[in-house]
């Protein structure tokens, strides 16, 4: 037997169908709201003479996502222990700074 299961988003504002969510964010708080166009275009129009004049920030979303392969996400600990390795099973790495990816994976994949 199949089955189809269907989301539908209710406008925020005015109960209605709504074709989209937008998502904005205050002083330290993020939002989502479904809207239809018309009301999603209404809070763009009243949002825009402050967005044109506003510097875009730089969330630990998107730093996360340039920051890409390697040490990003390695602990203090993660990294000696991966340096100590590669030093033991004569494999160059450097005291400081990024552990290259395949290094990591030929770590990961000796444990």
């Amino acid at each position: 037997m199949a089955r189809k299961i269907q989301e539908l988003l209710i406008d925020d504002i005015d109960g209605g169908d709504a074709d989209e969510t937008v998502r904005f964010g205050l002083g330290s708080s993020d939002y989502e709201i479904d809207l239809n166009t018309s009301n999603a275009k209404k809070l763009r129009d009243a949002l825009k003479p402050f967005i044109d004049h506003a510097r875009p920030v730089r969330t630990s979303r998107t730093a996360s996502r340039r920051r890409g392969a390697g040490e990003g996400g390695l602990s203090r600990q993660k990294s000696k222990e991966i340096r100590a390795w590669a030093k033991a099973n004569n494999h160059p790495v450097n005291e400081r700074g990024r552990i290259p990816a395949d290094l990591i994976a030929k770590y990961e994949a000796a444990h």
